[in-house]
């Protein structure tokens, strides 16, 4: 897979570098509070955010896994955009975002505290600082692979090399330079991704040329299309109801709304109405996402025979890069998987010094320090959270397909937290203790699921379908818990829960700005765009 990389391509690798230090060192000129370093002194409009928002998530395991994903499950994997990431989001910036941000909570934890106690809030810190960690070590191990193969450098070279440069933008200018680097890396991904998708196009003969290769290809005519077959035979083996209920509510909404690397840029925007915006802005690029993602991932199973038995899945992108890209293309294609990434790993990063700091240290360690204490801990955070992501990218090794490894993570730690979470925000009820022991119950459910399916137990057919039922049964079982366990414990005063509750509001200062009363800057009128357009693209395949 070595590609031919010239010294115009490695000018635009540097070029690319230089920038994103340029940016951090911009940025520190900025960071005087903890306030700032954290959430960018919550002042950036809705369409920088937005970006961020969507680049913060495609990151190289996005890239890379959903490829992998395209050429192993076919047109079933836009599942987890078009069913899997647009209602949720929408639902995150009109129903959710207003309690994130209007409570001025710095972290979902945080809010947790607010909502139940503080051993909800420690709890849902740890597991989510485990799994940014995890997560980091995916997006570092993804690039390695490719930078090895493509590039010829040494794994271990590749991994510190790029995981130096995104410590450097972070420690200096921290959120605020992780948000400007995502919004170019944007921009950068896409001027990677689109040419290789056209020039894949373009060999296997066009669209029908691909679907006709499909066809005769290992997926079949299965691999063409979403819904059909669900209630049968198809290449996931996943049934409609673990596609609807495990992948399009529970793992869905379990990431998208209570996943702080993501809320982390809604809460850095400067108003209520620019917070609910910003994922509802990131849902219409997401929309068409899987059209250089998904589809060259077919593109790599026509042309590569061997595809997912003598090669990983998680090559297809690097081989149609090494097959179809001409020099200079492939600088930018290269430099596209370096900013991806970067995207990725900043926004595990990010999240996990806010959280660490806050969370762990500030809310159970060392309290009422002063804050450039705790400015300090944040960047040593950073520091410490880089080298232990490096440390973890080696368990990714594992995997044929890393967006395999990714969903069991989501199932373990997402799709429980989403149950506390949802239950407390619209049963008042519910009690502190359950809180607590509903998430517990629910993570533990989670794990047990997937040891069962890896230890022949339980036969869930794949991966992603094991994922799919186990965040289904962890969510059922934190649900139940909370029930079991709120009716014999004490519930909160209503005058504790205002602002934290659905129906339980509480008088805030009106932050709305100038225009925010215009038609397209409405967060309900853009979301319900956002469900219809989602909605019309299944309409397309079928």
């Amino acid at each position: 897979m070595r590609l031919d990389v010239n010294l115009l391509d490695y000018a635009l690798i540097a070029i690319y570098f230089a920038t994103v230090l340029a940016i951090g060192f911009a940025a520190r000129r900025r960071i005087t509070t903890s306030l700032d370093f954290f959430l960018a002194g919550r002042g950036l409009p809705a369409w920088i955010t937005g970006l961020a928002f969507v680049s913060a998530n495609l990151g190289a395991i996005e890239i890379l896994g959903m490829a992998a994903n395209g050429a192993q499950y076919g047109a079933m994997t836009v599942h987890f955009y078009w069913i899997g990431a647009i209602p949720a989001m929408v639902f995150l910036g009109i129903v959710m975002m207003p309690f994130y941000y209007r409570s001025k909570v710095r972290s979902v934890p945080e809010f947790l505290r607010r909502r139940f106690n503080g051993a909800t809030q420690l709890l849902n810190a740890i597991t989510f600082a485990v799994a940014q960690i995890l997560i980091a070590g995916v997006n570092l191990y993804a690039l390695a692979l490719v930078m090895e193969a493509l590039l010829g450098w040494p794994l271990p070279v590749s991994v510190v090399v790029s995981a130096v440069i995104v410590l450097s933008y972070i420690t200096l200018g921290g959120l605020s330079s992780a948000i400007y680097n995502e919004v170019l890396q944007f921009f950068v991904i896409l001027a990677g991704l689109i040419p290789l998708t056209v020039l894949g196009l373009i060999k296997v003969g066009g669209v029908s040329g691909l679907f006709e290769k499909v066809r005769q290809s290992p997926l079949g005519e299965g691999g063409l299309h979403t819904w059909a077959g669900t209630a049968g035979d198809n290449p996931m083996h996943a049934h409609w109801i673990g596609i609807v209920f495990g992948l399009g509510f529970v793992l869905s909404f379990g990431y998208w709304t209570t996943n702080f690397a993501e809320v982390q840029r809604a809460l850095s925007a400067r108003n209520t109405n620019a917070a609910r915006l910003t994922p509802i802005i990131a849902a219409y690029p997401k929309i068409f996402i899987p059209l250089v993602t998904v589809l060259p991932g077919l593109i790599a199973l026509v042309l590569f025979g061997d595809l997912g038995q003598g090669r990983a899945y998680n090559d297809a992108i690097p081989l149609l890069m090494g097959d179809l890209l001409p020099n200079g293309v492939l600088g930018v294609a290269v430099t596209g998987l370096l900013a991806s990434f970067m995207a990725g790993m900043a926004a595990n990063i990010s999240g996990f010094n806010t959280v660490f700091t806050n969370d762990i240290w500030q809310a159970h360690l060392v309290k009422d320090r002063p804050d450039g204490y705790y400015l300090r801990v944040g960047r040593i955070a950073t520091v410490v959270g880089v080298v232990m992501g490096v440390g973890t990218a080696f368990i990714a090794a594992g995997y044929s397909n890393i967006m395999n490894y990714l969903q069991a993570l989501f199932s373990f730690f997402n799709a429980p937290l989403f149950a506390t979470f949802i239950v407390g925000l619209f049963w008042k009820r519910m009690t502190p203790w359950a809180g607590f022991w509903g998430l517990l119950a629910g993570t533990l459910a989670a794990f047990t699921s997937y040891i069962l399916y890896k230890s022949g137990v339980v036969a869930f057919g794949t991966e992603l379908n094991a994922s799919f039922w186990g965040a289904g049964i962890a969510f059922g079982v934190d649900v139940l818990v909370s029930v079991v366990v709120t009716l014999v414990t004490t519930a909160k005063p209503e005058s504790e829960l205002r602002g934290l509750v659905y129906g339980l509001t509480v008088d805030l200062e009106d932050d709305a700005l100038a225009g925010d009363a215009k038609w397209y800057r409405s967060p309900v009128l853009l979301g319900a765009g956002a469900v219809v357009l989602a909605i019309a693209m299944y309409g397309v395949i079928l």
